[in-house]
């Protein structure tokens, strides 16, 4: 087993990674930007280092501060989370390049499954049914308005190196395109240094159900059962459960099969997901894989009893997977929700700030992923993701009490969150019946978010710009040398508060 991992990431995620650290007594070292230097991932680590300035294309994303550090402290190997360089193989390769172990697939294997185009090539060979689409990066606007004419619209843009809903539009017309283009490429290559396009067909109401792979160096691939990930805003994940209330065992099998081809054609090790969409005759596309751990990998822990970073730790170790798919089963039912540091009641507007006080949720069947305590101040430079509250239960009936019980008790001072929308959620009947595809819940936002009261609009106007004032008495006169680059997630928060245009 390792001596000691470097954690190429920040937040929940860090500090989920430095829990299992802990378990298999490995000494865990965190980086920290400037803005993340009080964060809870930094407090728990063994060891914290700085890796530059808040703008993440100055820290997280470099890749030679991040092997510099991991020389420095002695680490032999690299744990990448998700976001940030998780799907880049050229940390893989760096860190094979010194003689470090990278906890995640080879630089090859990632090449062929991370790029979301060579995944299609590997899927057609494999014979895994696919959405209509290009497998290949689209070089520039002018071939993409040629390849959507021949399409027919609608059709989406995605980021070659995408995941989260980032560097993805929807496009229903032809005026449409320039705008989008420009948009999807400058957002992926902020979030994944990668600007590249293609397109694929929109399909209209499908579910998004995705699959868990894991490999070994030895050439055993499994499925550990799939997540049913429907509930979304702006293409944007925002409740998970494990097993999907529509699949049946036949089409698990047959979903889950068709990953592990996909797996075993690249050649692939560790964690994955196959992601596909599946229409309402439960007849499933291939959509793309996630090289990497998954946000919501904790419901699949839930039901299938196994810790999957442990797993991953074990595996780059050199171990076989301690099991076979014929050992696996699924027991009971479990959800995620992720709370986010945003106000749905002012069109998602972020929300960083002081967080004055914190009093998290307890009892049977529920857990709580955090990146938060009592008294930090939530950064707005990179994704507001706060925390997750996962419950399980015997059935999805058991799961869904445990978590509305488990929201009502979970309270964030100082900040808003997510919160309430989710327990509108939960108390939908679409929802409680299962009956819901991946446009359900922007078409029921509206219903579910009313706009906060005219009442409030002045006070909270005035407190923005008193704060807004003290800041700048505070900073002294403008500096265009300390300016930071311009944060993804406030620049779109400000583009929402601005466009009342819904989304089609």
């Amino acid at each position: 087993m390792f001596k000691k991992l470097l954690i190429a990431n920040r937040g929940e995620i860090a500090v989920r990674i430095l829990r299992a650290c802990r378990d298999l007594g490995i000494a865990g070292v965190a980086i920290y930007s400037e803005v993340d230097r009080a964060s809870l991932h930094v407090r728990m680590a063994d060891e914290a280092y700085p890796i530059g300035p808040a703008a993440a294309r100055e820290s997280y994303l470099r890749i030679d501060k991040l092997m510099e550090i991991a020389r420095r402290a002695g680490c032999d190997s690299v744990h990448p989370g998700y976001g940030f360089l998780a799907e880049n193989p050229e940390l893989s390769r760096a860190c094979a390049d010194a003689g470090i172990t990278f906890v995640g697939p080879s630089a090859s294997a990632m090449e062929q499954l991370g790029s979301k185009t060579a995944a299609r090539q590997i899927a057609y060979k494999a014979g895994v049914p696919m959405v209509p689409g290009v497998r290949e990066p689209i070089p520039q606007m002018e071939a993409a308005t040629r390849i959507a004419g021949e399409m027919g619209y609608p059709i989406l843009l995605k980021a070659v190196a995408g995941g989260g809903g980032k560097g993805m539009r929807t496009v229903v017309s032809a005026n449409e395109l320039p705008a989008a283009w420009r948009d999807a490429a400058s957002e992926a290559l902020n979030a994944f240094g990668d600007a590249r396009l293609y397109i694929e067909k929109y399909l209209d109401r499908p579910r998004h159900i995705e699959i868990q792979i894991f490999g070994d160096a030895r050439g055993n691939v499994v499925y550990l059962g799939e997540r049913e990930c429907s509930v979304q805003r702006r293409h944007q994940k925002v409740i998970e459960e494990a097993p999907s209330p529509f699949v049946t065992p036949e089409l698990r099998r047959a979903m889950g099969e068709a990953a592990v081809r996909l797996a075993r054609e690249a050649g692939y090790s560790n964690a994955g997901t196959a992601e596909f969409l599946v229409d309402a005759e439960r007849n499933f596309y291939f959509l793309e894989v996630n090289t990497r751990l998954q946000v919501e990998h904790p419901v699949t822990e839930a039901v299938t009893g196994l810790d999957l970073v442990h797993l991953q730790l074990r595996v780059a170790a050199g171990e076989a997977l301690p099991f076979r798919q014929e050992d696996l089963s699924l027991r009971g039912h479990a959800m995620e929700c992720r709370i986010y540091a945003e106000d749905p009641e002012n069109h998602f507007f972020p929300s960083a700030g002081q967080i004055v006080s914190w009093r998290a949720p307890h009892g049977p069947g529920i857990r709580l992923d955090e990146g938060i305590y009592s008294g930090w101040t939530v950064p707005s430079d990179y994704d507001p993701l706060l925390a997750k509250l996962i419950a399980w239960g015997a059935d999805r009936a058991e799961t869904l009490a445990r978590l509305k019980r488990a929201l009502e008790e979970l309270e964030v001072m100082g900040i808003r969150t997510n919160t309430a929308l989710f327990q509108r959620i939960l108390s939908e009947s679409d929802f409680h019946n299962g009956a819901i595809h991946t446009r359900w819940l922007d078409e029921r936002l509206a219903a579910l978010v009313a706009p906060r009261a005219a009442s409030e609009a002045p006070e909270r106007e005035a407190a923005m710009i008193a704060a807004a004032l003290w800041h700048v008495g505070q900073s002294g006169p403008a500096n265009d040398q300390c300016a930071q680059p311009v944060s993804r997630w406030r620049e779109e928060g400000r583009r929402e508060q601005i466009s009342r245009t819904p989304d089609r």
